[in-house]
């Protein structure tokens, strides 16, 4: 229950409270109230009026407890739950030159009778040299050395609102993740698994089929229908209920099924499995051929096609899947054909339509396919064809591909123009349909900051957290300092991360970088290499933006050696802004404004990039990316031609953001007397029955 608790705290900012009883000592809730009120502004939270006024009327115990509980949930949200220590105890100040620093240490074990014995006169072996990569003073050092940080107005303040049961608040979220039109991170299907288990009635439309798989695992326990209308669905349930992936990106290895589960699946399979169906079956082939050892479909004689599904499996029987004839349509020059085959798959066709219009002999006619298709696309299609479309009308330095861990590599575009009357009538059939299916905003109240954000059209690449925005948002970057940092703990074996930062001018070129091979330079400082984390370590990265040479700051992490970032036992980045006259210690809760987890597939993480523009802001723009790079010793140093060729083609995309949908909500006009606020964080004075959308909910904006 407090996990449930602390998904509420943390996903929706709301602090769920329903009907606690009142208390019976006037007064002492309130004073409860105010000490958990002041706690929380120690890291950056505080709680809204209505809050504090619904908590200074419960029991004196009864705040107390729950402010335990929320205190944790918000420290953890923002990165505080960890002790943040630094290998230069001063820094940012007294930052050693790195080969200075080095030659000590070296001296200092040649002195050493014992450690001279490690280090090989032919070979500088840092980690051989007493007191390199290991902490040389303990937290309580670190902390009595600097002073307390000074609050400014500037410090990051998030609100938290009262909210209703814990009930009504789990089942709020629940439906909010469970019908979203846009499919979930890893840690949403998480948390939609714990909230299936939780709640008792679901949404009506479950869209995302990884959503469905989760919440078939309740129904398939609880002996209810399951929501299956392709093979594929009966797949993804059974990785689910063996812990495994359901989105079938990793193969998963079956448990064995009771008798009832087996005949719950089979007869599943048996309602789908028509011939047509059975043309999913190739691209699964492994699975379903393990899948089928667990089931035994040979017990079943009753469910003959579910039968059909193990034997396609096994090459026993044939079946053509629609993306196979399609694909050899157009192998074939026969265009006409491919459009005939995807007509009665809209989103299909429309993931297509850039192919079609470029190998057509008449694209009106492939155009006009499309006009027809549009009704019967999912929203979410509607906006991923806009986005590319509106790309395509620009020339680019190269095409950018991510997949669903955020593994990510560039391109040159080699394809052919497309006309541009063409483009514009795809563009004006795509705008009226998306249009249609917006709802009437009636008063629309839209947060400036907001309209730079980007729309969620996949949530899968980002890891939730504190100020996490979907990959292509801008956002402004407040203060004369940013400190970029990161913290990880090992599972098992030595693991050692490196925060470093990529430095460019506005054309991508004069790389610079600040790493453990380079410790500053004249406007950033490093706080020091650690190698181990068996007890959690953490980096750090200081910039004094206004002296900053260079306009682009790409901070990246890499593993040199040791567990992969989601085999670790914990890692997170984030960063901090300040100004220039803020004491404090290395890491300030207060001042952080971004903090999220690290666990995606590659070897080098480039959560965003940092750009100065010519009106000499700085901005933040959201990459959630990975490097494949080398199995060990990863540097800032070998990967920097990639990297910045792949933040060039992110940077230079034209995202997709909240300002698109303004617009069209704002054209529509509104026949209705409700509000729609679309904001960073909502205000405390909107109407009861306002609908509101924040970074959190921003999916929900999506149309259906």
């Amino acid at each position: 229950m407090d996990n449930l608790e602390a998904l509420v705290i943390a996903r929706r900012l709301r602090v769920p409270i329903g009907d606690a009883p009142a208390g019976s000592h006037p007064g002492w809730g309130e004073v409860a109230a105010r000490q958990l009120d002041a706690a929380l502004l120690s890291v950056g939270f505080k709680c809204s009026a209505a809050l504090l006024e619904r908590l200074a009327r419960l029991r004196g115990e009864t705040v107390v407890d729950l402010g335990v509980r929320v205190l944790a949930a918000v420290r953890e949200l923002v990165g505080d739950h960890v002790q943040h220590n630094a290998y230069f105890i001063n820094f940012p100040r007294n930052v050693p030159d790195t080969v200075e620093f080095w030659a000590g240490l070296l001296r200092e074990s040649l002195l050493d009778p014992v450690a001279a014995t490690r280090v090989q006169p032919a070979t500088l072996n840092l980690l051989d040299l007493p007191g390199y990569g290991r902490y040389q003073h303990t937290y309580a050092d670190l902390l009595a050395a600097h002073a307390e940080l000074i609050p400014l107005a500037g410090d990051r303040v998030t609100v938290l609102e009262p909210g209703g049961s814990l009930e009504s608040e789990a089942r709020e979220l629940y439906f909010s993740l469970a019908g979203s039109e846009v499919p979930l991170s890893a840690e949403d299907l998480a948390a939609l698994r714990t909230l299936a288990a939780f709640c008792t009635d679901e949404p009506d439309r479950i869209p995302v089929r990884e959503n469905r798989a989760v919440v078939n695992q309740v129904r398939l326990a609880a002996g209810r229908p399951l929501l299956v209308d392709t093979v594929t669905d009966v797949l993804r349930l059974a990785c689910g209920c063996s812990d495994g992936d359901v989105t079938l990106a990793t193969p998963t290895r079956f448990r064995s099924f009771r008798r009832a589960e087996r005949r719950a699946l089979l007869q599943a399979l048996d309602a789908i499995a028509t011939s047509a169906k059975l043309g999913d079956v190739p691209r699964h082939r492994e699975q379903w051929k393990r899948l089928g050892e667990r089931l035994h479909p040979g017990e079943y004689p009753r469910f003959p096609r579910a039968a059909h599904v193990f034997e396609v499996a096994r090459g026993v029987r044939e079946a053509r899947g629609l993306d196979s004839r399609v694909e050899a349509a157009l192998s074939a020059g026969r265009t006409g054909d491919a459009v005939a085959l995807l007509e009665k798959t809209p989103g299909a066709l429309l993931r297509r339509l850039d192919h079609m219009l470029r190998t057509a002999t008449a694209p009106t006619a492939v155009l006009e396919a499309a006009e027809k298709a549009v009704a019967g696309a999912s929203g979410r299609v509607l906006l991923s064809l806009r986005e590319h479309l509106q790309n395509r009308l620009a020339p680019a330095s190269g095409r950018v591909f991510a997949n669903r861990h955020g593994r990510a590599w560039t391109t040159p575009d080699a394809r052919s123009p497309l006309e541009e009357n063409i483009l514009s009538r795809a563009v004006v059939i795509l705008d009226e349909e998306i249009t249609r299916r917006l709802p009437d905003p009636g008063e629309l109240i839209i947060d400036p900051e907001m309209l730079d954000v980007a729309l969620p059209l996949s949530g899968k690449a980002v890891a939730p957290g504190l100020g996490t925005l979907p990959r292509g948002s801008l956002s402004a970057v407040d203060g004369e300092l940013l400190r970029f940092f990161v913290h990880w703990r090992q599972a098992e074996r030595r693991t050692d991360y490196d925060l470093s930062a990529l430095m460019l001018d506005a054309s991508y070129g004069n790389p610079e970088h600040v790493s453990w091979t380079n410790y500053g330079n004249d406007f950033a400082e490093y706080s020091g290499d650690l190698t181990d984390a068996a007890e959690g370590a953490s980096e750090f990265i200081n910039i004094r933006l206004a002296q900053a040479t260079r306009s682009i700051l790409i901070p990246q992490v890499h593993i040199y050696a040791g567990e992969a970032f989601d085999e670790a036992e914990e890692a997170f980045f984030g960063f901090m802004s300040g100004d220039a006259e803020q004491e404090g210690r290395p890491f300030e809760p207060r001042t952080v404004r971004m903090k999220s987890d690290l666990r995606g597939a590659g070897r080098v993480a480039l959560p965003l990039v940092f750009l100065r523009g010519n009106d000499g802001v700085w901005r933040a723009k959201w990459l959630h990316l990975y490097l494949k790079g080398h199995p060990g010793f990863n540097q800032v140093e070998g990967n920097r031609v990639t990297a910045s060729r792949l933040v060039r083609s992110i940077v230079e995309r034209d995202h997709l953001r909240v300002r698109y949908l303004a617009d069209l909500l704002a054209q529509k006009g509104s026949e209705g007397e409700h509000i729609t606020y679309i904001g960073l964080q909502a205000p405390a004075d909107l109407p009861e029955g306002a609908r509101v959308y924040t970074p959190s909910t921003l999916h929900e904006l999506i149309p259906a």
